[in-house]
């Protein structure tokens, strides 16, 4: 059973990796296991009710240890390249906005349509300041302790900074205290209410550490920041 399960596993990973190759290989070893895990359960039934508890135990500690960790800021150090410094040290002065996207094709369009969203939804006059913010998630499972903070222009227009983590509310509320604390001034955040309840949201943060986006970040900075006149601001629209 544990093999079987570590087996199918490895499959779905390699699977959302788009490596067909690991995909092809893992899927035939995971077929071959679950043949003889069947074969086993008919002829011994009895040592999948020992697994069933091994596993069940197995699952439960970790769901707890992700609850308990749901909330925590997981980052030591934030590094910004040079094109990130330089398009946070040329807003120091003045209001930085910041616009969490998750893209889809990177056209000029879509960053066009986000922009127009974004400035009706909150009602700010003008574009000068804004700069885009895309998170690429990672595994979920990684407890990471450095971010890593590129600048870059999207389509040739748009100031974008990307970053992957495996969690984007930690990477959003980790890049946000990085900011206010170098500007010397207190970061806005711009956030699209995600689609779907509040529950089915949470579940899909506490799985794949990207529902709830604007909520979750926002008790973070709370967590990590007590004073409300210090903490950066979250809007969601």
């Amino acid at each position: 059973m544990l093999i079987t399960s570590a087996a199918t596993a490895v499959t779905l990973a390699a699977l959302r990796q788009r490596q067909r190759g690991r995909t092809i290989a893992f899927g035939v070893i995971a077929v071959i296991f679950v043949y003889t895990t069947v074969a086993n359960v008919v002829e011994r039934p009895s040592g999948v009710k020992i697994a069933g508890c091994f596993i069940g135990g197995i699952i439960l500690v970790s769901v707890l240890s992700r609850l308990m960790r749901a909330y925590e800021l997981r980052v030591d150090h934030v590094e910004l390249d040079p094109a990130a410094t330089r398009m946070i040290d040329e807003r120091a002065g003045r209001r930085i906005r910041l616009i969490a996207h998750e893209p889809d094709g990177r056209d000029e369009a879509e960053y066009h349509a986000k922009l127009a969203q974004t400035m009706a939804d909150n009602d700010f006059p003008d574009d000068s300041d804004v700069i885009f913010v895309e998170v690429e998630v990672t595994d979920p499972s990684d407890f990471e302790t450095e971010l890593l903070v590129r600048g870059g222009v999207a389509d040739g227009r748009f100031p974008l900074l990307s970053l992957a983590s495996s969690s984007v509310p930690t990477a959003l509320a980790a890049l946000l205290l990085e900011i206010r604390d170098r500007s010397r001034r207190r970061p806005h955040i711009y956030f699209e209410w995600s689609e779907g309840g509040p529950a089915r949201n949470v579940l899909r943060y506490l799985a794949f550490g990207d529902g709830a986006i604007a909520s979750v970040t926002r008790e973070i900075l709370r967590r990590q920041e007590p004073d409300p006149h210090r903490r950066p601001h979250v809007h969601a629209g």
